[in-house]
């Protein structure tokens, strides 16, 4: 077994940049030279092409990668049978219909029994249709234990991790990631990979993207600087394993799961190079912008990632973060407004307060809920602090929430809608605010 994470282009373990072409070796001259496939590889090894976009996609945005590995993927390949689907579900998922309403959810406990990946992956919501390519699931993953001698890999969509509660180690045909609370990590559609957990067990947030890939969004008038900056992703170096024993590999296609033994482990890529591979970012390297005299800028100015739709200005899913960062607007309501929005919203907390729910019950590991035209906003602790802070500059510190939003209505999973983290009195948090209107007081 080899599980080295050396390379000539790296000793860090991993390659910094979003998108770039990288090119990593585990073993001196595994990697060819002027062409992608030769006659005969290096050290006995196949040549392999993982295409994440159309052949005929343009330059700018064509996703590809090379891989030189001991066996190539058609040799993974065994007589597979249905495997059971356990608490996920893919687009569409229709079990139950709900009335119109603002939910949210307290933490998941995390089971005393055991559960790996994908046993520990419980859907909450999905939208759109992973058959056309369009649409997510949002999920929470509850793992106690590591894959073991199994490997999975996501035919339907690709998968965006974000960590709440102990780390991740994903060893990935590609390389090894290692990800805390704090940081996420991007597994492309296709690339086969194990969940370990080094640290004991884990919960977190789970983004199914059926669309297309996550991309780092427009800047626009912001300029070449601040949001999210290429050099801050990294993309891990060839680690390979070379290993005869039976292996389990676990394939979601077409909303189902399904099950064959192989003989060998399937993360047996020596060398690779391309831009179609996974990578990991810290959220703490996030520069946020905002307004600096009045009112409050829209939620999209904190946007991470996004997945692009086919209609301009619209995202499939954007990926949008609420970090620490300094509040200093004058004469406003510092926290998000009111409103109704053609978009929907899955947010998680994964530490601290968030501001805009200041009055309990939105807590790290929790979850909500505001979907498509539905109206949501401060809850009455938050407003009446806003309305009446003395307006000093004022960081928010100790503090990270995120949200999944998308263009489609997200539609709640019988499991998320009938388990008893499900906060019923959630719905009626605006009936809290009392009429302030006073016609003869301006």
């Amino acid at each position: 077994m080899n599980d080295a994470t050396f390379s000539v282009a790296a000793t860090t373990g991993y390659q910094s940049g979003f998108g770039n072409g990288f090119e990593t070796e585990a073993l001196p001259g595994a990697l060819p030279v002027g062409r992608n496939s030769p006659q005969r590889c290096a050290y006995g090894l196949y040549a392999e092409q993982i295409s994440g976009s159309p052949f005929t996609a343009p330059r700018a945005s064509n996703k590809r990668s090379w891989l030189y590995r001991i066996r190539p993927t058609v040799a993974h390949w065994g007589q597979f049978r249905p495997a059971d689907t356990g608490l996920w579900r893919t687009a569409p998922c229709a079990e139950v219909q709900l009335p119109p309403a603002p939910m949210r959810w307290d933490p998941i406990p995390i089971p005393d029994d055991a559960h790996d990946f994908p046993a520990g992956v419980h859907t909450i919501t999905t939208a759109g249709d992973a058959a056309t390519l369009a649409g997510m699931a949002a999920h929470v993953y509850l793992l106690t234990q590591s894959m073991v001698d199994a490997c999975f890999y996501n035919a339907d969509a690709e998968m965006l991790f974000v960590p709440q509660q102990g780390a991740l180690r994903l060893r990935t045909e590609f390389g090894i990631i290692d990800i805390a609370p704090g940081e996420v990590a991007v597994l492309p559609r296709g690339v086969k990979f194990a969940v370990e957990l080094p640290s004991g067990a884990a919960r977190g947030y789970l983004c199914e993207n059926y669309g297309a890939a996550f991309t780092l969004p427009e800047r626009g008038p912001i300029g070449a600087n601040c949001l999210a900056n290429p050099r801050d992703f990294l993309t891990p170096v060839a680690a390979y394993q070379d290993r005869e024993t039976s292996c389990r590999l676990t394939v979601k296609w077409g909303g189902a799961l399904w099950q064959t033994d192989l003989d060998h482990s399937p993360l047996d890529v020596v060398a690779w190079h391309g831009n179609y591979a996974p990578y990991k970012y810290d959220l703490r390297r996030f520069s946020p912008v905002g307004p600096v005299q009045f009112d409050h800028a829209d939620p999209s100015i904190f946007t991470v990632l996004t997945s692009a739709s086919d209609t301009p200005g619209t995202a499939n899913i954007d990926f949008v973060i609420f970090p620490d960062r300094w509040l200093v607007a004058e004469d406003t309501f510092r926290p998000p407004w009111y409103h109704m929005n053609i978009m929907s919203e899955f947010m998680g907390l994964i530490l601290g307060v968030y501001d805009g729910k200041t009055g309990g019950g939105f807590v790290p590991g929790g979850f909500s809920l505001h979907n498509t035209m539905l109206p949501h906003g401060p809850d009455r602790a938050a407003f009446e602090a806003a309305s009446n802070a003395d307006l000093q500059p004022h960081r928010l510190d100790g503090t990270l929430a995120f949200m999944f939003e998308t263009r489609f209505r997200q539609q709640v999973t019988a499991y998320a809608a009938n388990m008893p983290q499900l906060q019923p009195d959630y719905t009626r948090y605006g009936s809290a605010l009392p009429k302030r209107f006073d016609a003869t007081r301006r």
